[in-house]
């Protein structure tokens, strides 16, 4: 497997433990029967995290299928698998930004990561 297909498996496991360290800290406040109830994100802080959360589910389909093309189409490999470590670097930076509540800087790096992720697509071009 190729470093880039590691990543989508690490782009999944960020999205996922975007909510665990939230839900672990507020586990006197977290009912499993009812995950999605909306009091429990109405802390600030875990509200940004169930934010980030589902901006990683909302990113995930178009970072595996522009990896999954690239090297499909036989894109260079190494470029691939940088742009893709970059993307989940970017990504973690992201999820950090938005729990911490820097929402410039959060934004500034969906977009790094959006673009970044465009230039993965692209790859098979060069």
């Amino acid at each position: 497997m190729t470093i880039a297909e590691w990543c989508i498996l690490g782009a999944v496991l960020l999205y996922l433990l975007t909510l665990a360290p939230i839900k672990a800290l507020g586990f006197r406040d977290f009912r499993n029967s009812a995950p999605r109830d909306p009091e429990f994100y109405s802390v600030p802080v875990r509200a940004r995290a169930l934010g980030a959360h589902l901006n990683g589910i909302e990113t995930f389909p178009f970072f595996a299928a522009s990896v999954i093309l690239a090297e499909f189409k036989a894109a260079p490999q190494d470029l691939v698998n940088s742009l893709a470590v970059a993307f989940l670097v970017i990504r973690l930076a992201f999820v950090i930004t938005y729990i911490g509540d820097r929402p410039t800087t959060r934004s500034v790096l969906w977009s790094l990561g959006f673009f970044v992720n465009v230039a993965i697509f692209l790859a098979p071009i060069f």
